[in-house]
């Protein structure tokens, strides 16, 4: 299983830094969660609610009533939620781009 595996434990882990924005979308997040980058702070994840602490997430950090959450430099999101992450994600990167070119009508936060 890719948690237990030291090769992508290790190249994830490498890009932990202020300096990067990560993103992660749904059970993704896990590998964050087990290498402690999510420790103290705002996540979503497509995994279910009662394996969290089991999987090493700090279940007082989920956030389940939007489908992306974004804490410093990492960026969370249910599966569902991708194009929203997307958007997210290029806001973070500092990227000209209209979110309704998405099908998303909102302003940017």
């Amino acid at each position: 299983m890719f948690l237990e595996d030291d090769r992508y434990l290790n190249f994830v882990k490498a890009f932990d830094s202020p300096e990067m924005i990560i993103g992660s979308i749904s059970s993704s997040t896990a590998m964050l969660a087990r290498l402690g980058m999510l420790k103290g702070r705002k996540y979503m994840s497509g995994i279910p609610e009662e394996y969290l602490e089991e999987l090493g997430f700090e279940k007082e950090n989920w956030i389940n009533d939007r489908n992306v959450v974004r804490d410093g430099n990492i960026i969370t999101a249910m599966g569902f939620g991708f194009i929203e992450f997307g958007i997210e994600f290029g806001r973070a990167l500092n990227l000209n781009f209209h979110p309704g070119w998405y099908g998303v009508d909102r302003k940017p936060e």
